[in-house]
């Protein structure tokens, strides 16, 4: 092999020391707690529940799906909505055809939100 061929690793060096960097930032606080944190273990503390009631029913209880939906929607709407912020910061710089972009994106989410209430996908009974 001649020295064009091999592969130069100089370049993954960067790479490398950062992904090094983000583990150690996440690990060693976490390492340096268990070894400095205090361990004084009692009763209170190994119990299941520190709230002063004794458990009752199942702790696998069934959401309604409902829920779910509408953690989803709002997730969906936030996300949107947070786009619409730059969007609007640079509208002098995109012009006409951007503001009639943003004005279609902006009238597909109404027709969601419309579509989504009409259908009773935000009513909790």
């Amino acid at each position: 092999m001649n020295q064009n061929q091999k592969m130069n690793l100089d370049q993954y060096l960067p790479v490398i020391l950062f992904i090094l960097i983000g583990i150690s930032v996440g690990v060693m606080p976490q390492v340096i707690g268990y070894i400095l944190g205090p361990n004084r273990p009692d009763t209170a503390k190994n119990s299941a529940y520190e709230c002063g009631f004794e458990t009752f029913g199942d702790a696998r209880m069934q959401f309604d799906v409902r829920y779910y939906l509408i953690a989803i929607l709002f997730i969906l709407f936030d996300l949107e909505t947070a786009l619409l912020f730059p969007w609007a910061v640079t509208l002098k710089e995109l012009g006409l055809n951007g503001f009639l972009v943003g004005l279609e994106i902006v009238t597909i989410l109404t027709i969601g939100f419309v579509y989504m209430w009409i259908k009773g996908a935000l009513d909790w009974e």
